[in-house]
């Protein structure tokens, strides 16, 4: 028998989710990544640079725990400052919650001397690209954002098509392991490119955030109220035409939206709040082009 939620009980839960995947997240970095000297892409990358030069060349006290957590936290502030502006307060409340608590992990998590599979580095860096995946797709998934590159890139996306997550994620990545190449081993640089592009694919699998749907509603409701609620929670406009039953020959509306698979749940929450009794029909993985706005 399929368990029903309340609004509030689903929002619990998928910020209960969220939190889960940052703590999914530090687990495999902490426990396969980091004893292995492997390198992350992105801007936590970068931060595991920033420590690897204040321990080794400045000499910083911090070797019995991993500091890029805390790094991380702090460059990501000026980014929740553009989150806050240009994003709203719902993805930067939830932005907010995700780098706090993924920091808390990554600082409290212990890290292995010589990790879990110190025999099988490749091995370890499958299996830490897998968790970590993993981690940032739950995350993803359940609305919330592990800040750095994907705050950049939502922002790069509303501003000029050209850009996107991935592709801002990649140059950065790129980046780090020209540095890691020129100043480690490049057996481990190998090693950690392996792993990013694991997790790359394991997040990529979790969160299919972009897979487009298509949604009409057909309502017997006046639907003013109800397209105001999803241009301002979902952000997405619609299109509407009225319309006739062909069994009741009652006036009906029809709605006509295109979202995420994602933001599906938000939306039948909204249209069930202003009529419990409209019909939704969905088809995914829709092809769109033109004006249409892809979010994480």
């Amino acid at each position: 028998m399929e368990t029903k939620y309340s609004a509030h009980q689903k929002s619990v839960l998928r910020f209960l989710g969220a939190v889960f995947g940052t703590a999914l997240y530090a687990a495999g970095m902490n426990l396969f990544i980091v004893p292995l000297d492997l390198y992350s892409g992105g801007l936590m990358g970068v931060c595991q640079l920033i420590r690897t030069f204040l321990i080794q060349y400045l000499h910083f006290p911090f070797r019995r725990f991993d500091i890029a957590g805390i790094i991380y936290y702090i460059i990501d502030i000026p980014l929740l400052y553009m989150a806050y502006k240009f994003m709203g307060r719902p993805f930067f409340v939830k932005t907010v919650v995700c780098i706090t608590t993924m920091t808390f992990f990554l600082t409290v998590i212990p890290i292995p001397q010589k990790g879990l599979l110190t025999d099988d580095i490749l091995t370890s860096s499958i299996i830490g690209g897998i968790v970590c995946g993993a981690g940032s797709g739950l995350t993803l998934m359940m609305g919330g954002s592990g800040g750095g590159m994907d705050i950049i890139g939502l922002y790069s996306i509303r501003t000029d098509g050209r850009f996107s997550v991935g592709k801002i994620n990649l140059l950065v990545s790129l980046f780090v392991y020209a540095v890691c190449l020129f100043l480690f081993n490049p057996r481990l640089v190998v090693y950690s490119v392996i792993f990013a592009a694991v997790s790359s694919i394991a997040t990529d699998k979790v969160h299919s955030q972009n897979i487009n749907v298509e949604i009409l509603v057909i309502t017997k409701k006046d639907s003013a109220e109800m397209e105001r609620d999803v241009l301002k929670v979902l952000g997405r406009g619609l299109t509407r035409w009225n319309a006739t039953g062909g069994f009741t020959s009652e006036k009906t509306e029809v709605l006509y939206i295109v979202l995420s698979k994602y933001e599906c749940g938000q939306l039948k929450q909204i249209i069930h709040k202003h009529d419990p009794n409209a019909f939704l029909v969905a088809k995914e993985h829709v092809m769109v082009s033109g004006h249409y706005l892809k979010k994480l």
